[in-house]
């Protein structure tokens, strides 16, 4: 099922995409994560719904999935990516942090920062957490499901300071959605990433070096992980710099597209 997060009437919603992917079943729950654990009685709700019941996408604005406490990323963890750097495969994941204020949703603006000349796209699967997870090894009951991330990066400002922590921590760096997929296999996905229209990246998820379930494992061991949560699981080869003006777009199969715009804010 693919569970949305969304406004409408200055109210904020959640509910599940029905297929053609132009309407949206309401649910009453408190959050999509209650929904997910209560997935039987969803699926019950849809199957007795009538057309009066449902919500037009394009009359809502889509927000975030979750509202996270930290994105973890991985670097490296595609193995065709690391044969376009000629690099050699890692022995375990390489992390990194965005902050909760970098995410923004579908169809929400990147913003450009002054300080960088050179802003990459990097398309991503990203894991979302259920629940509270520490020291686990049964990642799979922790998962709550599949989204799209897309790993904005300061190129340049990561060269220069030679750690990552600025380059990818700005103010809308973190897009993610338009939702949270589950019942999915993640290891057989596939993802590409297109700029104005133009594909960059293409690759599947079998490529991974590290699966979701490892990462979910490996990571919990390190640092609690909080229900909402993501880990971004790296991205394929095709890196790319995006200018003002551009559209990106990242699409993973059996969850979706991401898509977002380039800009850049004028100082008066």
């Amino acid at each position: 099922m693919k569970y949305i997060r969304y406004q409408k009437d200055d109210k904020i919603h959640i509910g599940v995409i029905n297929p053609g992917n132009t309407t949206i079943t309401p649910l009453e729950y408190d959050t999509i994560f209650d929904a997910i654990e209560n997935e039987s009685d969803v699926k019950a709700k849809i199957e007795s719904l009538h057309d009066y019941d449902i919500v037009k996408l394009s009359d809502v604005k889509i927000l975030p999935v979750c509202t996270p406490s930290k994105v973890v990323c991985v670097g490296l963890n595609y193995t065709d990516h690391a044969e376009e750097l000629n690099m050699n495969l890692p022995d375990e994941p390489l992390l990194f942090i965005k902050p909760s204020t970098a995410v923004i949703g579908d169809h929400d603006t990147i913003i450009y920062p002054d300080s960088s000349k050179q802003l990459d796209y990097e398309g991503e699967l990203g894991v979302v957490i259920l629940d509270k997870t520490k020291d686990t090894d049964d990642a799979t009951s922790h998962i709550a499901g599949y989204t799209v991330v897309n790993d904005v990066t300061a190129r340049d400002l990561q060269q220069k300071d030679g750690q990552w922590t600025r380059a990818k921590s700005f103010d809308t760096f973190a897009p993610i959605g338009p939702v949270i997929s589950t019942d999915i296999d993640p290891m057989t996905l596939n993802i590409t990433t297109s700029v104005n229209g133009e594909i960059k990246q293409a690759s599947n998820t079998s490529n991974m070096i590290f699966s979701p379930r490892k990462l979910v494992e490996y990571v919990s061991k390190i640092m609690t992980l909080n229900p909402g949560d993501i880990i971004a699981t790296g991205t394929p080869p095709g890196v790319g710099q995006l200018h003002v003006g551009d559209k990106v777009s990242v699409t993973i199969e059996d969850i979706g597209t991401l898509e977002n715009t380039v800009k850049k804010i004028i100082k008066s």
